[in-house]
């Protein structure tokens, strides 16, 4: 059975609160003086009531106080006239004036200051006060308490009759109703109706003002949803169908079943009798539309789980792995410049769960020579160092009992320094943490203590001198002490070499000392001193603090650190950060390091992951960047999602980071310490908060909001609106794109009905908050709820809202239904818009920055930081060639070609799986055949060449022999001319002579010509015979080039095909673990589920019994199974090598061998080659001739 969660949300209030006490009350502010007052505190510790005899009542909401002490004797001369009229002169006042301390942020608080009439009355109240103040229970009471609540500050606010005035009822009720209708419902509920009428205390019951509110505010939102559960059938609910309710709308299914169990009659029934007014309806098992509206708006039906608001995480884990409520700028009040400090900030922000404050701390200019804490002398005001040490002591430990961090930003002098560590020495006492615990020393490898381990100490963050170098100065300084030397000792030290620094951190704080430029003229210095009296007149305008802030000069904190001051920094040792592998290699884990929100948002970007490996081991802090004059926040959660611990932001700002950081650390009882999720603290878990897919082991959830209706959200007739956004991961974060209609005119009952806002996939549920906010018609914050997805409840659920500075506002609430449920991605629709989306093919830095603009942080505000340092840089290489070596596509292969090799007769069925590929399978591929006819075509290209070379070759040895034959033909011409002309001349007979002359030239010139014929003949054949070597061996070296690259292109399709079939046998093995887990799980389910609905087995204890016998005996069946699996994988796998190794060198054998035989092929082509150039100039040769002989014959 479902059981009630008790919410103990009650301080018990002394009885001499309730019972009263007389003071006389003043404020100094505005002077008012009032003489015996009545004080007292309700029975709930809601309200500090007064009131004095002729004077109207009036309240203090207890949720408002902020702290409670004694207070100092007034300077007000009227005050102390006043007091002394009514006999408590001055020297009387010590130690009978109790403070109130009050306000609706940590900024603009009030003080009321009662006079008691004994020290002991004084101290009585301010210890009562005190209990029951700080209720953050209180906080999250249900609407129905508020109610009562908002009854009870009506019936304290008494006129001067002490009755209840008509008019205070209207103005509650006074949004979108007109008076008239509140007269006519006081009318019938029997109270006195008249515009000026007064209503006894006693007759304004809390049911008469509950029903006053449903006659005013009809909740026609719940009826709607009561007929729909009943089917508009009767006007009641039957058990089964509360039960039906319960389960199917307000339980979140994702919830385990033994410890969060299903609602049944037996609990529905408590709900009945609990909630339902009529007891006829009750006797018979039945509830009401107002007994269901009564049970929605109670405290067990709150929209987070009650018990995440006390103390419930485990608080002995390293300080590293908590996220820690931080402040910076603490001492400031408002903007950074010319804004003013005070001592009051730090008890509100240690008062309000804070557990790391800034000091900035600078010497005092005085004759007394006091430390002081302002913001960098940026025209701010000063405040003592001492006295805000002494307020840190007084509130340390109120709300939380865990450590506090002091982060000191030290501009002292070494004098200073020594009186700063003397303060914190003599008021802190031992609350100081001055020496490292025995159990956990400050060597390197030694991880931080836990919160536990630091309850109520005070740990100071300075930066710390070289272990040598603090001893040799702390021996200086004791010798000097031991010879009585007062001063000396602290300043014979000033000189000191600054770089004896052990680690000091650069970090240039938001908060430096800011100074004119060395040619400051007397001008320029009278004109700087008129700065600083508009500054505190309040009369700077936005553009001369810019002009005036561009005029300043940084000047960094003090690298010279005062020994003792030294030896009280243990655990918050801030050193330089020089890259997170040096961080790794030093494996310090008390040293820290500070980032101003830029340079952290820079580390984000490049080396998220080692940065949030980094804040395993040790503590991070960011702060706001110096650009934020105006002390607004950057948003946390970037930072959050990274694992850094002291996220610090300005709490004197209550703007949207500050709401979601208060709304964080309400969790955990509201101590300031939230551990962080597993998998931000293992060492062996990799986290990237810029994931996009779930976290092993972390279930991604949807989640959906369906605004239904606001309450008493303003007492103005306006038109309201509401926001729905989510914050957490980059790919988690929705902002600004949920949000209502406006409903005009109606701040009281306003009625959306939206369809459901649907976050659909939250993949870090751990890290995400939901934030629901109320806006009115001219876009004002009315109000605003922060609420960590962690322990968020489903079903109709009615959120109260807070104000801008998270305090709880009395009545206004959203009523909503809260869906959850486990994520179950649609299809294939994550696949399709990861490839379509051209976001996935930016680089990782790109697509970061794209995610942070998505939280709202533009790049303007992300520094450039180093890359890397050499260590990350070899580790980065090594990654980028892993990384660069991508599988082929498998579009890129035939289906035939997936597949391995054929199996041997020894491979297992795994194996088997995977299709055969062959040599020829190989060959057929679009890449070997596309390279194939890459290399016909290069030998064809060559081939053609050598076909041009042939062809020029015998064109020109023609042509050169055509030309000796025509010279030949020309003198044998020109001599038998000779002879002819002779013969007709003289006669044959008379020319015998010339004629025997004549053919002996002829003859002479035809041996001359077969000389040189054959002489040009051998020199042609020469050259052919090369020519035809060269184009022999050139196609040859082609061939064997082409041979080769066959081979290879062979060998790497072949690797590839193995690669695949290796993908394939893991993508099998993947599948076949999975679904072997998913069986298993399904099991074990059905087994357990087994043993629950057995109505055999009456104990639980032998329920329980069972259940463990049966999760042992799986969990060891489950293991072996996993183990022979993995086993019979493995054996797979080598099996696949080895056929695949043993496929390669069949391969590679082949190649050889065709190599072989094409070399040997080669060697007889180019013998053949030298034969056919030989035969060819013998051919040659003998056509010349042949050529010739018939010219002889002439």
């Amino acid at each position: 059975m479902a059981k009630p969660y008790e919410f103990n949300w009650q301080k018990p209030v002394p009885s001499f609160m309730q019972d009263g006490a007389v003071f006389d009350r003043y404020e100094e502010e505005s002077f008012v003086f009032e003489t015996n007052c009545l004080f007292q505190v309700d029975e709930f510790g809601f309200f500090l009531s007064w009131k004095s005899e002729g004077k109207e009542g009036q309240v203090l909401e207890c949720s408002l106080i902020n702290s409670v002490r004694f207070g100092a004797v007034p300077k007000d001369p009227k005050i102390l006239t006043a007091l002394e009229a009514v006999g408590k002169s001055e020297n009387e006042l010590e130690g009978r004036i109790v403070c109130v301390c009050s306000g609706t942020d940590l900024v603009n608080i009030s003080f009321t200051f009662m006079v008691a009439e004994s020290t002991e009355v004084a101290k009585q109240w301010v210890e009562g006060l005190g209990s029951i103040i700080h209720n953050f229970r209180a906080n999250n009471v249900s609407p129905m308490t508020c109610l009562k609540k908002h009854w009870m500050k009506l019936a304290f606010l008494t006129n001067t009759n002490g009755k209840i005035p008509v008019r205070s009822i209207t103005r509650t009720f006074a949004s979108g109703k007109t008076e008239k209708v509140i007269f006519q419902a006081l009318k019938e509920l029997g109270l006195p109706s008249g515009k000026n009428d007064e209503i006894e205390p006693a007759a304004f019951t809390y049911e008469k003002f509950y029903e006053l509110t449903q006659k005013i505010c009809p909740r026609t939102d719940i009826e709607e949803l009561y007929r729909k559960i009943n089917g508009d059938k009767t006007d009641y609910l039957t058990v089964d169908q509360l039960v039906s309710f319960l389960n199917e709308h307000q339980r979140d299914p994702r919830l385990n079943e033994i410890l969060f169990p299903f609602y049944d009659t037996k609990r529905a029934m408590q709900i009945i009798e609990t909630y339902e007014p009529d007891e006829d309806l009750k006797s018979k098992g039945l509830i009401s539309s107002d007994g269901f509206c009564r049970y929605l708006m109670s405290d067990e039906n709150a929209p987070v789980f009650l018990d995440r608001l006390e103390l419930y995480q485990e608080m002995d884990h390293p300080l590293a792995h908590y996220f820690i409520s931080s402040s910076h700028n603490t001492y400031l009040t408002g903007r950074q410049f010319g804004g003013k400090s005070s001592v009051e900030m730090y008890r509100q922000v240690l008062l309000a769960g804070c557990r790391c404050v800034e000091l900035d701390c600078w010497d005092g200019k005085g004759e007394d020579q006091e430390p002081i804490i302002t913001h960098g002398k940026a025209m701010c005001t000063d405040i003592l160092f001492k006295d805000v040490i002494q307020a840190i002591k007084e509130t340390a430990f109120v709300t939380s009992e865990y450590p506090v961090i002091l982060s000191f930003e030290n501009h002292c002098s070494k004098y200073q320094q020594y009186k700063m560590s003397k303060y914190c020495e003599d008021l802190f006492g031992d609350l100081l943490l001055k020496q490292p615990l025995e159990t956990h020393p400050l060597d390197t490898g030694k991880a931080l203590p836990s919160p536990n381990d630091l309850r109520r100490k005070i740990l100071i963050k300075n930066k710390r001198l070289k272990p040598e170098v603090e001893k040799k100065q702390l021996d200086a300084l004791k010798k000097m002490m031991e010879a009585g030397e007062t001063a000396a000792p602290v300043n014979i030290l000033e000189d000191d070499n600054e770089e004896e620094i052990e680690s000091a951190d650069q970090e240039e704080e938001a908060h430096p000392e800011y100074k004119f430029g060395s040619d400051l003229s007397a001008d320029d210095y009278c004109q700087k001193e008129a700065v600083a009296i508009s500054v505190k007149k309040g009369l700077v305008t936005v553009e001369d603090e810019q002009a005036w802030m561009a005029s300043y000069k940084y000047v960094g904190a003090t690298t010279n650190i005062h020994p003792y001051l030294s030896t009280m920094v243990n655990y918050a040792q801030p050193v330089k950060f020089q890259g997170f592998d040096v961080a790794e290699e030093r494996n310090i884990h008390h040293n820290m390091s500070s980032f101003n929100e830029s340079v952290g948002l820079g580390y984000l970007k490049t080396h998220a992951i080692e940065f949030v490996n980094y804040n395993k081991r040790q503590m991070s802090r960011i702060y706001p960047k110096g650009g934020r004059v105006d002390s607004s926040n950057y948003m946390p959660q970037i930072f959050w999602n990274a694992g850094c611990q002291m996220v610090s932001l300005n709490y004197q700002t209550p703007d949207l980071a500050m709401q979601l950081n208060q709304g964080k650390f309400e969790y955990n009882g509201s101590c300031g310490y939230l551990l962080k999720p597993d998998f931000m603290r293992r060492p062996d878990r990799t986290f990237d908060p810029f994931s996009e897919t779930p976290v092993d082991g972390v279930i991604a959830a949807t989640c959906s909001v369906q605004v239904i209706s606001g309450q008493f959200l303003s007492d103005k007739k306006i038109g309201t609106y509401v926001e729905v956004d989510m914050y957490g991961l980059p790919t988690d974060t929705i902002r600004k794109e949920f949000r209502t209609r406006m409903v005009m005119n109606n701040g009281l009952n306003p009625v959306y009905n939206e369809e459901s806002f649907v976050f659909r996939k939250v993949i870090l549920p751990d890290l995400a908050v939901l934030r629901i906010a109320v806006y009115d018609d001219n876009n004002k914050l009315i109000g605003q709820r922060i609420l960590p997805l962690d322990g968020l409840q489903a079903g109709y659920r009615h959120i109260s809202l807070r104000n801008e500075g998270n305090k709880p506002l009395s009545l206004p609430t959203v009523f909503c239904n809260i869906v959850l449920k486990t994520y179950v991605p649609d299809g294939f629709g994550d696949i399709v818009d990861a490839l379509s989306d051209p976001k996935k093919f930016l680089s990782i830095t790109e697509k970061r920055a794209d995610q942070m603009r998505a939280m709202g942080i533009e790049t303007s505000d992300i520094a450039d930081v180093p890359n890397d340092t050499a260590k990350n840089d070899r580790k980065g290489k090594a990654n980028n060639a892993k990384a660069n070596v991508t599988p082929q596509s498998s579009s890129e292969l035939r289906p035939s070609t997936t597949a391995g090799l054929g199996s041997g007769p020894d491979t297992k069925k795994g194996i088997d799986l995977i299709p055969q590929v062959k040599i020829e399978d190989l060959k057929q591929m679009k890449a070997y055949i596309k390279h194939l006819k890459k290399q016909q075509k290069e030998l064809n290209a060559l081939k053609k060449k050598h076909a041009k070379e042939h062809s020029a070759m015998q064109k020109l040895h023609c042509t050169q022999i055509d030309k000796i034959v025509a010279q030949y033909d020309k003198e044998k011409v020109s001599y038998e001319k000779m002879l002819e002309k002779a013969i007709k001349k003289k006669g044959g007979s008379n020319c015998l002579e010339l004629k025997k002359e004549t053919e002996i030239k002829i003859q002479t010139l035809t041996s001359d010509h077969k000389s040189k014929v054959k002489e040009i003949v051998a020199q042609h054949t020469k050259e052919w015979s090369e020519m035809i070597n060269t184009h022999s061996a050139e196609e040859q070296e082609i061939r064997d080039l082409h041979l080769n690259q066959q081979c290879e292109l062979l060998k790497k399709l072949l690797i590839n095909a193995h690669e695949q079939q290796t993908q394939q046998l893991k993508f099998s093995h993947d599948r076949e673990s999975k679904e072997m887990r998913a069986n298993q799980a399904k099991i074990s389910m059905e087994n357990s589920k087994a043993i629950s609905q057995d109505k055999s087995i009456k104990n639980k204890a032998e329920r329980e019994r069972r259940v463990r016998e049966l999760n042992s005996s799986n969990t060891k069946k489950f293991l072996e199974e996993r183990k022979r699996l993995a086993m019979k994988q493995s054996k797979e796998m080598d099996q696949l090598k080895k056929v695949q190794l043993e496929h390669l060198e069949v391969l590679e054998k082949q190649n050889e061998q065709l190599l072989k035989s094409c070399h040997a092929v080669s060697q007889t082509q180019g013998k053949g080659d030298a034969a056919d150039g030989e035969a060819g100039s013998r051919d040659g040769s003998q056509a010349s001739n042949s050529g010739l002989k018939p010219q002889h014959a002439n």
